[in-house]
C-alpha cells in the first residue's frame, strides 16, 4: 500500500460497524443506489441507539458534503476505505437533508490592500519541494531564517480547516502566497504574513498533494490532484478552474504524490485504494496498474503514459470462491524526480497487490522525460506481493505475502563533493538505497536507518543540504492487547515509547555522521507515540521534523541536538474564525520561506491525534 501501511486499517474494518455483505466490482455497471448502500453498510449500528454512534435522525441533519467528508476523511474513515467513492457519495446524498457547512467568514477574507502573489519571489517553495531534485531544501535567503533564529520561532497565527479531523495538504507557496489543499477538499489560497483568504476553490475530493506551477503567457497556473483520482488546473490569481481530467479510468485510483512539472508538462503519479478494497473477501482482487501520466499544463493533453505493471489477467480464485487477477499495484506515491541533465525522471514504486510478482514493484525507475520509455530500474525488495486483507489473513491476501516494503517517498537527486550525481530513497524497510544514474541505477550504498515494518521505516520523505541526507522514521510499534485505550479515531493503541528517530547520513557513502532517537510522549496517553513518519525539511544548519506526539522539532544538522520544540497539540484562536486544534504531525513536512515555517497539525488515520490546523510560525516582531 502506501508510505503508512494496512495493518492498522483491517484492524479498524473488523472493529468498525459497517457490514461488507456483497462483492466490490472495479466498474459498477450502473450508479449504486443509496437507500440499498446504507442498508448494507451503515445501518447495523445507525438504526440503534449509542453513546458513542450518531442516529440516522442525527445523520439526516447534516449536509449530504458534511457526510461524505465524515466518510473520505473524517471520524469514519477507519471503516469506509474498502467502500467506493460513488458509493460513500450515493449514501451520502441519501442520508443528507441538513444544509451546506456556512462559507467562511466575510472577516477571514484579504482586504483589497493585500494583493495576491505581490511577495518577493524569494518568499516561494514550489510544489513537493522547492526545486525538482525533491531535496526538500530552502537556502538562506528564500527561508528568510539562519540556524541561530531557529530557536526563536514563535506561533504568528493559525488557521483552521473547518469540519476537518485531519490537516495534510502539502503547502506551496508563490510570492507569499499559500496556496494548500484539504482533507474536505477546499483548495485555499492564504497569505502567509497574516493567514488572510485571498479565494476558496472546492475540489471533487480530499486534496494532499502539493500544488505544481507553470507560467506561461503571463498567467500562473497551479496544477494539483485529488484522492478520488482526478487532476485540477486553476488560475493561481483568482482560483478559476482552467480544466479538469481523470488520468486513470480504474475505479480505485488515488493521488496523492504531487505532479513534477517541466517545460510545461506535468507528471502525474498514480496509486490506489485497492489494496484496501481487497479486505471484503467478495472483491476480485486487483486488477489497478501504477502509472506515470505526462500532461500539458495549459490544457490537459496527455503527452504520453507509462504503465508499471502488464495488464492484468485472472489467475485463479480465492478459497471462497471469488475471481483473482494479476499481475497488480507498483502505484506510485509520491512526485517524480526530474533530471534536466539526463532526460530522466526517476520515481520509486509501491509493491505489488496480487501475484505474479513483478520486476518493477519496490523499485528505483528512471523514465525517459520525453517519451516515457523506461531507461533503467533497480528493485530492491523482489517478491513483495501484499494487501491490506493480509493484517486479518483474509481471503484475497495472496500466498507468500511479503514484508510490505514499498517506497513511499519520493527519490532525491543529490551531488557528492566531488560532484557525482546520487540518487536516493528511502524505503519502508528502514534503508536509505542510493544508485548511480550514470550507471543504470547500479547500487552505490544502502543504510539502515530505522527497524522497518509496515508502518515502519520512512515514509513520506528525506531532506539534503549538500552534505547529508536526513531521514525520519515512523516505526510506530501497536503493543498486544494496547496501552491507554483505543486512539482517538484510528481504533489504534500506539506505545508512547517506541518508535521514531531522525539520522543524518554522508552522501558519499551512507556513513551515519549522527542519530537521534525519538522523543518518548510525556505524559503518555491514547493516540500518541514517538513515531516520526512525516516528511523532513532542511535549511542551512537546523533539519525540521514532526512527531506523532504533536510536536515539530528542529535539529541541529552538526550534531542532531534539539534546538527547537513546540508542542503542536491545542486548541487554537484562528485567522479565519473556524474552530482548530493541534493533534498528531505525519504526511506532508514544514514548508519555509520568507521567515515563515508552515506546519500541519492533525493527523488520526492510523491511530493519532486528530486536528484541523494550519500553523504558521516566525520571529518576533511586526509581520
Amino acid at each position: 500500500m502506501t508510505r503508512m501501511g494496512r495493518l492498522a486499517l483491517s484492524s479498524a474494518w473488523t472493529l468498525g460497524c459497517m457490514v461488507v455483505a456483497s462483492g466490490v466490482s472495479a466498474a459498477p455497471a450502473a450508479p449504486p443506489n443509496g437507500e440499498a448502500t446504507y442498508a448494507k453498510y451503515c445501518a447495523s449500528c445507525h438504526e440503534q441507539v449509542g453513546a458513542r454512534i450518531p442516529t440516522r435522525s442525527a445523520l439526516e441533519q447534516m449536509s449530504p458534503g458534511r457526510i461524505l467528508r465524515t466518510l473520505d476523511f473524517g471520524a469514519m474513515m477507519s471503516i469506509a476505505y474498502p467502500i467506493r467513492r460513488d458509493e460513500r457519495d450515493a449514501v451520502a446524498r441519501y442520508l443528507g437533508h441538513g444544509s451546506d457547512d456556512p462559507p467562511p467568514l466575510a472577516s477571514a477574507f484579504c482586504k483589497a490592500d493585500r494583493a495576491i502573489m505581490a511577495g518577493p519571489a524569494r518568499d516561494s517553495w514550489q510544489g513537493w519541494s522547492p526545486a525538482a531534485d525533491n531535496v526538500r531544501y530552502q537556502n538562506a535567503q528564500s527561508a528568510g531564517l539562519m540556524a541561530a533564529d531557529v530557536p526563536k520561532l514563535q506561533l504568528k497565527w493559525a488557521y483552521g480547516f473547518a469540519g476537518d479531523v485531519t490537516a495534510f495538504g502539502a503547502p506551496t507557496i508563490i510570492n507569499g502566497t499559500i496556496f494548500t489543499g484539504s482533507a474536505g477538499g477546499a483548495v485555499q489560497a492564504i497569505d502567509a504574513k497574516t493567514g488572510c483568504l485571498h479565494w476558496l476553490y472546492q475540489s471533487n475530493g480530499p486534496v494532499r498533494s502539493a500544488m505544481s506551477v507553470t507560467a506561461e503567457g503571463g498567467k500562473t497556473t497551479l496544477v494539483f490532484s485529488d484522492q478520488n483520482g482526478w487532476v485540477h488546473a486553476l488560475d493561481a490569481k483568482t482560483g478559476k478552474m482552467l480544466w479538469r481530467k481523470r488520468p486513470e479510468e480504474h475505479e480505485g485510483t488515488r493521488l496523492t504524490g504531487s505532479p513534477a512539472e517541466y517545460q510545461g508538462v506535468v507528471y502525474v503519479p498514480a496509486a490506489s485504494w485497492e489494496e484496501t478494497r481487497s479486505i471484503d473477501p467478495n472483491y476480485q482482487c486487483c486488477t489497478f496498474r501504477g502509472s506515470i501520466t505526462a500532461m500539458r499544463a495549459r490544457d490537459g493533453a496527455v503527452v504520453w503514459k507509462t504503465f508499471l505493471v502488464d495488464p492484468p489477467k485472472q489467475t485463479g480464485k480465492t478459497a471462497a470462491g471469488t475471481p483473482t487477477f494479476g499481475p497488480s499495484g507498483a502505484g506510485v506515491w509520491a512526485r517524480p524526480t526530474v533530471d534536466a541533465k539526463r532526460g530522466l525522471l526517476y520515481i520509486t514504486t509501491g509493491d505489488n497487490y496480487s501475484h505474479p510478482a513483478t520486476s518493477m514493484s519496490d523499485a528505483i525507475v528512471a523514465l525517459d522525460i520525453k517519451t516515457g520509455k523506461i531507461v533503467w530500474a533497480t528493485q530492491v525488495t523482489p517478491k513483495d506481493v501484499y494487501n491490506s486483507s493480509c493484517g486479518a489473513k483474509g481471503a484475497n491476501c495472496p500466498e507468500d505475502a511479503g514484508p510490505d516494503y514499498d517506497f513511499g517517498s519520493s527519490a532525491i537527486l543529490v551531488k557528492t563533493a566531488a560532484g557525482k550525481d546520487v540518487v536516493a530513497a528511502g524505503q519502508k524497510s528502514g534503508m536509505v538505497y542510493a544508485v548511480d544514474p550514470d550507471q543504470n541505477g547500479k547500487m552505490l550504498w544502502q543504510a539502515r536507518v530505522g527497524k522497518g515494518g509496515t508502518n515502519g521505516g520512512v515514509q513520506w520523505g528525506m531532506a539534503s543540504d549538500g552534505r547529508n541526507i536526513y531521514a525520519s522514521v515512523s516505526d510506530v510499534v501497536r503493543p498486544p492487547g494496547g496501552i491507554g485505550g483505543p486512539g482517538p479515531v484510528g481504533n489504534a493503541n500506539l506505545d508512547p515509547n517506541l518508535g521514531g528517530g531522525i539520522t543524518a547520513l554522508r552522501i558519499e557513502d551512507g556513513s551515519k555522521v549522527w542519530t537521534t532517537p525519538g522523543v518518548p510522549c510525556a505524559p503518555p496517553r491514547a493516540g500518541c507515540s514517538p513515531a516520526q513518519p512525516g516528511a523532513v525539511t532542511v535549511i542551512d544548519g537546523a533539519v525540521f521534523s514532526g512527531s506523532m506526539d504533536g510536536h515539530i522539532r528542529a535539529y541541529s544538522t552538526a550534531d542532531g541536538k534539539i534546538v527547537w520544540d513546540f508542542d503542536t497539540r491545542k486548541t487554537y484562536t484562528t485567522v479565519n474564525g473556524a474552530q482548530a486544534k493541534g493533534g498528531s504531525l505525519d504526511g506532508a513536512g514544514p514548508v519555509i520561506a520568507g521567515g515563515m515555517v508552515l506546519v500541519n497539525s492533525g493527523y488520526p488515520r492510523f491511530g493519532g491525534e486528530p486536528g484541523n490546523a494550519l500553523l504558521a510560525f516566525g520571529l518576533p516582531g511586526g509581520n
